[in-house]
């Protein structure tokens, strides 16, 4: 599909936050109208972990939009780049993967991609395929191209520098090795977040130097997390993954700050512009109902209409109707000798608490229930028999407390609701 050049920049400029340079885009655009050739559209992930998230996908959902548009998207694994990690942002330097970590994660990568990419337009490719090839005259070369000073403009780079904080080679080498990858595909457009901007323009240099029309860069906001400070991130635990469970998906985003709203609404809803301006406008005067139609669509999504349905009947159950869910996993528990079990070793062992020192937090901090009365007391011990025990908003799990010398059997519960309220 080749619209006019006017209609798919409205669609290319929705959402973004920068596009260096327009102008060179417009006639970018008419060039590929004109000749009936499709641009090359490229963005890179390092799989440094084993799942996407929404904050990936807002840049994603833009390279759906260039492929809806008749032009060619080449998602880049970045399998090589991985090895070094990318220090964009980064106040310290990033431990290095290793080939069997980045090999796991990147399998993932390619299932959940198509959550959103048609794979019938689109090219996987992982740069291990042109940058493990350079040799080190190749790579002495290419880092003449850049000088030190220059590398040192960029915000984390200069403000560990001043800190007199390490900052290794390699680390320079990461925004050289993103360039280059598009002087191998000959890239016409890149995508990336705001912190990418200065590796996106890298590869312009690059292109340049290497006799290539320079690509144009087109940054995306960052998606902050559900704490409502940091970027999104599965380190920072404040993320929600694409292939998560529909109810986590959904308790995750009603838990993000009302100040989050107009963000996830405009970044995260895939909602029309119009649809988008009225829920924005519904935030300001009833943030929960705005907050049950974000959690709600962006569970819709990925997971589909009948999941976000169901994710919503299920949240109100639990949180509008005070009611269990209607499937919780059950944790068998051996008591001590005297027949009871302290809470505080009920909720580590279960896994609702990775050490004693949390769970006492919960405890004071009145985040555990037993069958849906508040722990007062931190010290309590249940003795034999079935309970439910829930942490924070979201976790629930049927505790049944056997007699002395009967061993545990109790499933991982670790990877939902980290807080407390």
């Amino acid at each position: 599909m080749f619209l006019p050049v006017d209609e798919q920049l409205k669609r290319i400029r929705d959402g973004v936050a920068e596009i260096v340079p327009e102008a060179e885009l417009v006639e970018k655009l008419k060039r590929s109208l004109a000749e009936r050739e499709p641009l090359v559209v490229k963005q890179g992930f390092d799989p440094t972990r084993p799942d996407l998230h929404i904050g990936h996908a807002v840049s994603i959902h833009k390279l759906r939009t260039f492929q809806e548009l008749g032009h060619r998207v080449v998602f880049v694994i970045g399998d090589f780049t991985a090895l070094v990690g990318d220090p964009s942002g980064q106040s310290d330097m990033r431990p290095m993967l290793s080939r069997d970590e980045i090999e796991a994660n990147l399998e993932t990568y390619r299932e959940q991609v198509f959550q959103i990419l048609d794979p019938e337009r689109t090219e996987i490719r992982r740069n291990s395929e042109w940058l493990s090839t350079l040799h080190l005259e190749d790579v002495l070369r290419l880092t003449s191209q850049y000088t030190v000073a220059r590398m040192l403009e960029r915000d984390d780079f200069a403000a560990r520098y001043s800190d007199e904080k390490p900052i290794s080679l390699v680390e320079f080498l990461y925004p050289m090795m993103q360039a280059y990858d598009s002087v191998a595909l000959a890239a016409d457009v890149e995508l990336g977040g705001t912190d990418q901007k200065f590796n996106l323009l890298l590869g312009r240099t690059l292109q340049e130097k290497a006799g290539q029309e320079p690509q144009v860069c087109v940054t995306l906001p960052l998606l902050r997390g559900t704490d409502g400070e940091r970027k999104m991130s599965k380190s920072y635990d404040n993320y929600v993954g694409l292939t998560m469970d529909p109810a986590d998906m959904f308790g995750r985003t009603m838990s993000i700050p009302d100040t989050l709203l107009e963000e996830w609404i405009q970044l995260a809803s895939g909602a029309a512009e119009s649809e988008r301006s009225h829920w924005i406008e519904v935030a300001r005067r009833d943030p929960l109902a705005a907050k049950r139609w974000l959690a709600e669509t962006v569970t819709a999504r990925y997971q589909g209409t009948e999941a976000g349905d169901g994710a919503r009947d299920a949240f109100d159950r639990v949180h509008r109707e005070r009611a269990i869910p209607e499937e919780i996993e059950t944790c068998v528990l051996e008591a001590d000798a005297d027949g009871t079990l302290w809470i505080g070793h009920a909720l580590t062992r279960s896994g609702l608490a990775r050490s004693t020192s949390e769970a006492r937090r919960l405890l004071k901090q009145r985040g555990v229930r037993i069958d849906g009365a508040v722990v007062e007391d931190p010290e309590c011990h249940v003795s034999q028999g079935s309970y439910v025990m829930q942490r924070g908003k979201r976790r629930f799990l049927r505790l049944l407390v056997n007699a002395a010398g009967e061993p545990d059997n109790c499933p991982s519960t670790t990877d939902g609701d980290t807080g407390s309220g």
